[in-house]
């Protein structure tokens, strides 16, 4: 007997994904009701050499832990990295990179493979919190195959310590249906009906590089500045802001699904899933800039289990694996090899592959921003207020 529904839509997929990934049901409940866990079962039964692909190892334990951001891992291949090498994927999710940070100096994060922005690992590397990996553990890591704008963060002083997982903006997504037809195209237009027509439904990140650098946004200043005089202009927009908001929340998903939100900052993987679920919440790109950001997978130190992180990273790069979490998660990567295995509408969609003219203006997040002083106090007095 089996409580899985042979019909299940989209939407009732994804409420479901929302349940199991806030830990409200059981991983069985969620491989039953979708049917991953007989699919799992299915393909291994079909695909007999599963288990001798290059990711594929035996005697790594049976589980790794992963720290990673929301809906941005396809489940069904953690399924197929469980069958093939008997670990399981037990995930962690973070909504900033100064939350993985603090978890870390604090020790004992327990993580064994996690997923840092490109801005931050330099950082890392000067705490002694990440390890450098021994690349012959991760035969997928194809360098030459990586555009080298998103790929070479991981390296530090000539040493790999992160290798690319995938790129992306920062920009906001909005229900149309409330906007009465006006199409939105800038960071001011998004304060601005903020504090109007949208007051009490809008959502910004819990993260200070993007809450405070879209602020910045408003004025016209860099995303990355930390001029005090900067700031204060910066702290003002937001303190008249917060009483007209929904939410601060890096998990925003679910409200603006439900209808709660009707806008929100985004990043390109959630706002292609929205788009893609329900059409009329459409995905900004602020004229004026913000943000283009690179995503990596790494260890930190003292990961336990150490050999399993390996296997895991090697599995995500593989080429036929790595598409699956493309068309899952809507973020494109920076790996020629996977390019070659997307569909075409995928290659040409606007949100996941912007026009020139969107990019240009926008800023990698600088390494100052992690641990700038004056602009974790402004995040902090904004949250308080």
């Amino acid at each position: 007997m089996t409580d899985r529904n042979d019909t299940l839509s989209r939407e009732k997929f994804i409420e479901e994904l929302m349940r199991y990934r806030k830990g409200s049901v059981s991983r069985r409940h969620f491989l039953g009701v979708t049917g991953l866990g007989l699919a799992t079962g299915v393909m291994g039964a079909a695909l007999p050499g599963l288990r001798g692909a290059a990711w594929a190892q035996s005697g790594i334990g049976d589980r790794v832990v992963l720290a990673s951001w929301p809906n941005y891992h396809d489940p069904a291949n953690f399924e197929a990295f469980r069958a093939a090498t008997g670990a399981a994927v037990d995930m962690s999710v973070f909504g900033s990179n100064e939350e993985m940070l603090a978890k870390l100096q604090a020790g004992g994060s327990g993580w064994d493979v996690f997923v840092p922005t490109n801005y931050t690992i330099s950082t890392y590397v000067a705490e002694d919190l990440i390890e450098p990996l021994d690349l012959t553990k991760i035969p997928n890591y194809d360098l030459a195959s990586f555009d080298p704008r998103f790929a070479e963060p991981g390296t530090v002083n000539g040493t790999v310590y992160a290798v690319s997982r995938n790129w992306g903006t920062t920009g906001y997504a909005v229900n149309t249906a409330q906007t009465g037809g006006k199409k939105l195209t800038s960071w001011k237009e998004f304060w601005d009906i903020t504090m109007a027509e949208f007051s009490g439904r809008t959502m910004v990140h819990d993260y200070q590089l993007t809450t405070i650098g879209n602020a910045l946004k408003y004025f016209g200043y860099s995303f990355n500045s930390v001029d005090p005089k900067e700031l204060a202009d910066a702290e003002k927009l937001l303190l008249d802001v917060k009483p007209h908001l929904f939410a601060i929340s890096s998990d925003y998903q679910p409200s603006m699904r439900s209808g709660d939100a009707w806008m929100t900052m985004c990043w390109t993987g959630d706002g292609k899933q929205l788009h893609r679920d329900i059409p009329e919440i459409e995905y900004v790109l602020g004229s004026e800039g913000g943000e283009l950001w690179s995503d990596f997978l790494a260890i930190p130190k003292g990961a336990p289990h150490l050999d399993a992180a390996y296997a895991l990273i090697n599995f995500l790069l593989d080429p036929a694996v790595n598409v699956k979490e493309v068309l899952f998660h809507g973020y494109p990567v920076a790996d020629k090899r996977v390019d070659a295995l997307l569909p075409p509408e995928i290659l040409n969609d606007p949100i996941m592959y912007p026009a020139a003219e969107l990019l240009s203006p926008l800023e990698f997040g600088a390494a100052v921003t992690l641990t700038d002083p004056g602009r974790a106090e402004l995040m902090a007095r904004f949250k308080s207020a």
